[in-house]
């Protein structure tokens, strides 16, 4: 581990700026990663989403509508994302995260915020499908029922928003993204709800 003397302050202007944290987290995450960048953003990145993890659950009163339209103008999207104030609903920060989840139901077409609001029909009709899979398998009940459970899991990871991955960086869900933006805004950040559209349907 490094000591405080071997973080350089230009190294924690960098820091600073892809990550938006205090000085001194950034000055504490350098020591810890040895002065490695990319691992301080890691590690940040992991005591953010813990301290936002209790901020979720607070009531959001207030927020925006955003809309993205994909060049082209035949696909566009409308997101509402919440927050607890308005002045926080007016910051730029806040606002480019609702634009960048507007891009993520354009790019990866999600059915639902998350797992608890699909429909239950689709899910039967899923699990049909896959117990159906299952039976030509030939495989023990129980190595049966954990094939579906785990084919399940992957369904709601590709349709379900907040637990798709996040199209700019695979490694990150959306549900990770609004909690990074949570530790970093201090207020819990709630997707409402959102509608995709293309010409056609």
């Amino acid at each position: 581990m490094a000591t405080a003397k071997d973080v350089d302050i230009e190294c924690i202007k960098k820091l600073r700026a892809k990550t938006n944290a205090g000085i001194l987290d950034c000055k504490n995450a350098l020591i810890e990663s040895g002065g490695d960048i990319d691992r301080a953003i890691q590690i940040l990145r992991e005591k953010g989403i813990a301290k936002a993890s209790k901020k979720m659950g607070r009531e959001t009163g207030e927020g925006v509508v955003i809309a993205y339209i994909h060049p082209g103008d035949q696909l566009g999207s409308l997101v509402e994302l919440n927050c607890e104030t308005d002045f926080v609903a007016r910051t730029d920060d806040f606002k480019e995260l609702a634009k960048e989840i507007a891009m993520q139901v354009v790019a990866v077409d999600p059915i639902a915020v998350d797992r608890e609001s699909v429909p239950e029909d689709i899910i039967g009709e899923e699990r049909s499908i896959y117990e159906e899979q299952v039976k030509r398998m030939n495989k023990p009940e129980e190595v049966g029922k954990k094939i579906v459970e785990n084919k399940l899991e992957k369904f709601y990871k590709d349709v379900v928003l907040i637990e798709q991955d996040y199209f700019r960086d695979p490694e990150r869900t959306i549900g990770d993204l609004i909690k990074e933006k949570i530790a970093i805004i201090g207020e819990n950040i709630v997707v409402r709800r959102f509608e995709r559209f293309r010409v056609g349907e």
